[in-house]
């Protein structure tokens, strides 16, 4: 009973701050608006994918690029308590570490599903989104996504001691996991070299549950999407459990 309301109690206070700082909200959403907008919109006056017009086809890999940048720099945020000592105390009290990763994660995830109820309400105004089933499906992708990023970015985050190496370890992290999941191009017929890369990649079967929620269209199938996505998850959180676990207070 400890551990789940030592969980309980870290979820509730990492929503209270989300909802309390409405500015990470906003940017949020203003972010992958922008690159729909400016990128979409600039290429995809030029080409079309599979029939579809680019902004379309983009519109689930925006999606999952924000639940990969809002999950991953949650684990920066685990930087800022340990500076601010509110992390020390939590881990001195009598809970598991594991209840308060498992909080901290519960706490990134529903974040992040916020700002994708967000998205998908816009990509609705915008006609990116055209079915109630569809936007769940999404919806469900992303959490599943995001449980899997939260618990990589709470990995880093537990092992940095400042924000500015945080940013660091990001540039080789975050950014070749977006350019590499496939979304915002096909990833067939890729050169070896890269297509390995993109398999290799958990962001990529992500993506590729997020399109065929809301395209129709897939390159591995939901069942294979769903495997790799729970079993890096799984990976991750028992990475991040330890982490916690091992964690200098000083």
């Amino acid at each position: 009973m400890g551990f789940l309301k030592g969980a309980y109690a870290i979820w509730y206070r990492e929503l209270l701050v989300f909802f309390r700082e409405k500015e990470r909200v906003i940017s949020a959403i203003i972010t992958p608006l922008l690159w729909i907008v400016a990128f979409g919109g600039g290429l995809g006056a030029s080409i079309s994918v599979n029939g579809m017009n680019y902004q379309e086809y983009i519109f689930p890999g925006i999606v999952s690029m924000s639940v990969l940048f809002g999950s991953i720099f949650f684990g920066l945020y685990v930087i800022w308590d340990k500076k601010l000592d509110f992390l020390k105390e939590v881990l001195v009290a009598p809970v598991p570490r594991s209840a308060v990763f498992l909080g901290k994660m519960l706490g990134g995830m529903s974040d992040v599903i916020v700002q994708i109820c967000a998205l998908l309400i816009i990509g609705a105004l915008l006609g990116f989104v055209s079915s109630l089933t569809g936007a769940l499906l999404a919806l469900f992708a992303g959490a599943l996504l995001s449980m899997c990023m939260v618990s990589l970015g709470l990995i880093i985050g537990a092992k940095m001691s400042s924000p500015e190496g945080f940013n660091l370890v990001m540039s080789f992290v975050m950014w070749p996991m977006f350019l590499t999941s496939g979304a915002l191009f096909p990833i067939e017929n890729l050169p070896n070299y890269l297509e390995v890369v993109v398999k290799i990649n958990p962001m990529t079967y992500g993506v590729d549950l997020m399109r065929l929620a809301l395209l129709g269209t897939t390159n591995f199938g939901a069942g294979f999407d769903l495997a790799v996505l729970l079993g890096a998850s799984i990976v991750f959180m028992a990475l991040g459990s330890k982490g916690f676990e091992q964690m200098q207070l000083s």
